[in-house]
Parts: structure tokens; C-alpha cells; sequence
């Protein structure tokens, strides 16, 4: 099993910057790659953004390119998504994810899931 924790998240105004972290714990070994993904009431879960844990791959979704950055610390088996500029579209709960594939972008690609963290951007 492997166990996801996510935190970081809060309020924030429009044009602010908020850091999410996610914390793996467990048998890590078996996942190649972690991403976040987003959802608000009444809409299919987003992917945010993937990376895998030799930091040398990552995928962004169209709608957050330019402003989110997504980041590995594999030693500490934690993975990061720095978000800037922030709009209040990116208002949403925040999941991290763990897959056993080197490239997955795709919701049902992520095997274990965080319980996920609360952004709110104000506008």
C-alpha cells in the first residue's frame, strides 16, 4: 500500500501563490509517478499536472502551463506543486496521486490517491 498525505492548502487572493505539498509513505518503491489533480462540486476530477520521480518528465494541463510548477524531492518521497498567479478557476480540492507507469496523465493511470487539500482563491 502506499499512503499519500497532502497540505499546503488555503486561501489565497487572485494573483497570489500557494506551495502544495504531498508526502508518499509506504511501499513507494512500486510507483514510477506522482501527479495532482483537482476538483470542484459537479465536475469530473482535472488533471493538474505529472511528474515522475527522477524529476526529468513532466506533463501540465493547458489551463495551468506558465503559472504551476510541479517538483520532486525523491529522497524525501514528497512531491511539490508550486502555484502562481492563481485565478479563482484554480479554486478546487487539490489531490496528490501515486501510478505504477512512467508517463500516466490519465485519472484511472494513478493507482492511490491523497484524501486532498481545500485551495480557495479569492477574487
Amino acid at each position: 500500500q502506499v499512503q499519500l498525505v497532502e497540505s499546503g492548502g488555503g486561501l489565497v487572493q487572485a494573483g497570489g501563490s500557494l506551495r502544495l505539498s504531498c508526502a508518499a509513505s509506504g511501499r513507494t518503491f512500486s510507483t514510477y509517478a506522482m501527479g495532482w489533480f483537482r476538483q470542484v462540486p459537479g465536475k469530473e476530477r482535472e488533471f493538474v499536472a505529472a511528474i515522475n520521480w527522477s524529476g526529468d518528465w513532466t506533463y501540465y494541463a493547458d489551463s495551468v502551463k506558465g503559472r504551476f510548477t510541479i517538483s520532486v524531492d525523491n529522497a524525501k518521497n514528497t512531491v511539490y506543486l508550486q502555484m502562481n498567479s492563481q485565478k479563482p478557476d484554480d479554486t478546487a480540492v487539490y489531490y496528490c496521486a501515486a501510478s505504477r507507469l512512467g508517463r500516466p496523465v490519465k485519472t484511472y493511470e494513478f493507482r492511490y490517491w491523497g484524501q486532498g487539500t481545500q485551495v480557495t482563491v479569492s477574487s
